[in-house]
């Protein structure tokens, strides 16, 4: 089985976020940069796919020499190889006909990605993916079992959860409890020095979205004690200031 995993390069969850050039610009200085969480899920399941299944096993990514590392650590868990495709991944349709462009001539029998990015939260790539390469695309996957050329999982809907059967291809947007987490261990670490980092240049595609300017979300008012017989001023609080009610 030939498996792709597309994974972000995204702050730390912990990083305290700062832009510049009039909130036009992310400030990068400082942060530390991660595998996104969610494509986390997606490696890991795709490592025990491959370890028991036998194949390959490719992750991609899209941006600059900055995200190497990143990938890096992504060969350390477990992939065998990597594709960095050289430029900044500024929306989700551009995003996506680099990921297609290059799956369509790799010819995958499985994509593999995290429901969403935790830096612009989109949710949309696999989707557009799929779309693209004229194949399924299921979204967000908690459970995955692959035997032969078939699938069997189980996604989260509203209310519940729907289990699913298809055949390869597909696209498969992940999230917990698909898999947990890998740790590279000190050998993927030295082993992933050697693996295979392909840089390619990107395919041309038009940008659907631009970027006006980034806004913090508002701090957080002060907390308001009320006493507890005091009900009737709580109530007013609520619907007046709150306005939950």
């Amino acid at each position: 089985m030939k498996i792709l995993v597309c994974i972000t390069h995204v702050p730390d969850t912990t990083a305290k976020i700062a832009f510049t050039d009039n909130n036009k610009k992310f400030d990068a200085n400082g942060v530390q940069f991660i595998i996104g969480p969610y494509d986390d899920y997606a490696l890991a399941r795709a490592v025990e796919l491959k370890e028991s299944s036998g194949g390959t096993l490719t992750v991609l990514n899209i941006g600059t020499s900055e995200t190497e590392p990143t990938i890096r650590k992504a060969l350390a868990i477990g992939a065998d190889d990597a594709i960095r495709i050289n430029a900044e991944p500024t929306d989700s349709l551009f995003v996506a006909k680099q990921i297609a462009v290059h799956a369509k001539e790799a010819n995958y029998d499985l994509i593999m990605m995290g429901r969403e990015s935790i830096d612009f939260n989109g949710g949309m790539v696999h989707g557009m993916v799929g779309e693209l390469l004229g194949i399924p695309a299921i979204s967000p996957v908690m459970k995955l079992d692959i035997e032969g050329d078939k699938a069997t999982m189980a996604r989260e809907i509203e209310g519940g959860k729907e289990y699913l059967e298809l055949s390869l291809p597909f696209i498969a947007g992940c999230q917990e409890p698909i898999a947990e987490w890998k740790i590279p261990n000190m050998r993927g670490i030295m082993s992933a020095r050697s693996k295979k980092l392909e840089v390619i240049e990107p395919v041309s595609a038009d940008v659907a979205g631009q970027l006006e300017q980034y806004e913090l979300p508002p701090a957080k008012g002060a907390v308001k004690m009320i006493d507890a017989d005091n009900v009737e001023e709580l109530v007013k609080l609520l619907k007046n200031e709150a306005k939950v009610i």
